[in-house]
């Protein structure tokens, strides 16, 4: 007999294999052309800065204010998933994965590199002033801050949404439902993941190609290991390894700690390099330039350098818009599988502001450190080797500083498991991606995909085909660009009608209450029953008033259907069919909370003795938990009030038609 819990190998072939070929047939299309290739990409990206350079600033500005507008508005109230759902992870593991996943890796190539670079090429003026070093540590705050993570909350955002408050896959395709409807589940939906697959591996794999080079550079400076093709190959097949070990242990035992330990280990070495560089001028400076950087959100969003053209734009900003928006299928759906049962305000604010500051204290540091160093000590060779050669600039960086080995030791190790904690991520949600967004997989389907990572990292490494690759990839941003606008829109649609339905006030007949009922009521109040009472109440009194209610719709033509999971779950469910429209649920749950004794305050439910819990039958419709108690109400009662919630969903289909 086949055991229920063990997870099957699942796949949707649609998805996953037209993916796999079109994957490695890129990639040896560009190792057979590697001039050519690089030059028609380059050509690619080149026309895109040329002409529509303003399309991807209106984007990233559009997606800014929505994000802004939505968490001030009402609608920022709305959970991603059902209204009684919780978070499944607190605060500091939360934003520790989403870092990890997100950009965590970049700060530790760019930390350093992007200040130095701005400060001595900036975008107008001269390089090496004063005003340039301002400039720098704002533009790095600007390219790294809250328009990055606002991209990544937009998306994330609309994937959590409907995944969990409509009960949709956790895939992209599921962005596009307000748009195409239930053709997410044919030919187009599979495209639009397959789509997804190809950016989210040539992203990961790109980036760790590029990246292992600083991985080999750390150890050549610790350990004089040699920098070569050959090792860094190693190095991939080792980080990927150390990743499959991860997989294996699952989200919470494998990125979750490891996403910790490296916000641990960030933290520390803030702190260390802060009290040995110049502490006072480092916070002064990190705490102006934040508020030049605010100050100058809007006009640094909007400036195409229409009146000062050159090619900085385009190597920059551009390149990061397009990166960001490409990274969004990855990043996005990774942090909406870390975000359920947290409302829309809570989520934006999390996703963006948080992370922005962190950025901005980190940047302002390292950037800082670095850039005094250069400006005020004429440490002028640090500058050169940042311009030369960007992944030595963090490294050669901490020789400056006392005990340069420990801190060179907690870099490499933040950057080895920076990129595990990314391939681990990319990979489940590869897995995702490909079996339906489905991540209770067996582990040699999740471990697949860090296998298919490793593979092109390192073809790629080996036949230079990574620069190649990354260009095609960002380019690939404009016409998903354009998707992701149709996607908000839709998702637009859906949260109005959500918040209608919230907004609608019931109006129900009064009933007149008799001595007997009210004393009744009071008793209720009063009672703590176990479950077992509840379980009995439900199968009783609720189930036949259930089944009375469903009779009488069924009369008038209206198609109805019972689940009965009582000695399995504790839920009972009518579910009322409307085609097309919102279909209406009434459910009754049973769920334990602890007993009102001050004793007990702080304990967790699992925590807690069976004597220390009673049970209620709370109401669920389908946006979630009503928050109120229906047991030991009479089977009339019962009725009753499944029909004031029914005329309530009614009158909010008439609202919304």
């Amino acid at each position: 007999m086949t055991d229920p819990e063990k997870p099957r190998f699942s796949v949707d072939p649609a998805v996953f294999y037209p993916a796999l070929v079109l994957l490695f047939g890129a990639v040896f299309l560009v190792l057979s052309m590697p001039g050519e290739g690089a030059e028609l990409f380059a050509g690619l990206q080149s026309s895109i800065v040329a002409t529509a350079s303003w399309f991807y600033v209106l984007v990233v500005a559009l997606i800014g204010v929505m994000v802004i507008v939505l968490a001030a508005s009402r609608y920022g109230d709305i959970k991603l998933g059902p209204d009684h759902s919780e978070p499944e992870y607190g605060f500091l593991s939360w934003f520790s994965m989403l870092f990890a996943a997100g950009i965590g890796i970049g700060l530790m190539f760019y930390g350093i590199a992007e200040p130095v670079m701005h400060y001595l090429s900036p975008p107008i003026g001269d390089g090496g002033t004063t005003l340039a070093a301002a400039e720098a540590i704002q533009l790095a705050y600007f390219h790294w801050g809250f328009n990055a993570w606002a991209t990544y909350a937009a998306v994330a955002m609309v994937l959590a949404y409907f995944a969990y408050r409509h009960d949709l896959p956790l895939t992209l395709r599921s962005a596009f439902y307000p748009l195409i409807g239930e053709r997410i589940y044919g030919p187009m939906g599979a495209a639009v993941d397959v789509f997804a697959v190809i950016c989210t591996t040539y992203g990961i794999s790109v980036s760790l190609g590029l990246g292992v080079l600083q991985i080999n550079t750390g150890f050549n400076y610790l350990f004089g290991l040699p920098i070569s093709a050959g090792v860094q190959v190693g190095l991939i097949f080792g980080t990927m390894a150390l990743a499959t070990v991860s997989v294996v242990m699952g989200l919470d035992a494998g990125i979750k700690r490891l996403s910790e330990i490296n916000t641990v280990l960030a933290v520390l070495l803030l702190a260390l390099i802060l009290i040995a560089g110049p502490t006072a001028l480092l916070l002064s400076g990190t705490l102006q330039n934040f508020g030049g950087y605010v100050a100058s959100l809007i006009p640094k969003t909007l400036d195409l350098y229409v009146y000062a053209p050159s090619d900085w734009l385009g190597g920059w900003t551009i390149f990061y818009w397009g990166w960001w928006i490409s990274w969004t299928p990855f990043v996005g759906v990774f942090v909406a599988r870390i975000s359920r049962g947290r409302t829309i305000r809570e989520f934006l604010v999390g996703v963006t502001v948080v992370p922005t500051l962190f950025i901005c204290l980190w940047m302002g540091v390292l950037g800082g450190s670095a850039i005094e160093l250069i400006s005020n000590q004429g440490v002028a060779e640090l500058g050169t080797a940042v311009q030369e050669n960007q992944a030595v600039g963090l490294f050669m960086f901490l020789e400056y500083l006392p005990g340069t080995e420990f801190l060179s030791l907690i870099c490499l190790a933040m950057i080895v498991i920076f990129f595990v904690t990314s391939a681990d991520s990319g990979a489940m949600v590869l897995n995702m991606l490909s079996a339906r967004g489905n991540d209770n997989t067996p582990v040699l389907q999740r471990t697949v995909w860090t296998l298919v990572i490793a593979l092109i990292a390192s073809i790629l490494l080996v036949g230079g085909g990574l620069q190649a690759l990354q260009t095609a990839t960002i380019a690939s941003a404009l016409p998903f660009s354009v998707a992701l606008l149709g996607a908000f829109w839709g998702f637009g649609k859906a949260l109005l009608v959500d918040g209608a339905k919230r907004q609608v006030i019931p109006i129900h007949p009064p009933v007149e209450a008799g001595d007997p009922e009210w004393r009744q009521r009071l008793a209720n109040l009063l009672a703590y029953p176990a479950d077992a009472s509840v379980q009995s109440f439900q199968r009783d009194v609720v189930y036949p008033a259930m089944q009375s209610f469903a009779e009488e719709l069924n009369g008038h033509g209206i198609r109805t259907a019972m689940a009965d999971h009582i000695v399995d779950e504790g839920i009972l469910r009518l579910e009322v069919a409307h085609g097309e429209e919102i279909d209406f649920v009434y459910q009754v749950n049973l769920r334990g909370h602890p007993l009102p004794d001050q004793s007990l305050a702080g304990k967790s439910m699992a925590s807690m003795k069976q004597n220390e819990i009673f049970y209620r039958a709370e109401v669920h419709l389908i946006e979630g938990g009503q928050d109120y108690d229906i047991m030991g109400w009479s089977q009339e009662q019962v009725v009753l009030d499944m029909l004031n919630q029914y005329e309530t969903h009614l009158q909010f289909l008439h609202t919304v038609r």
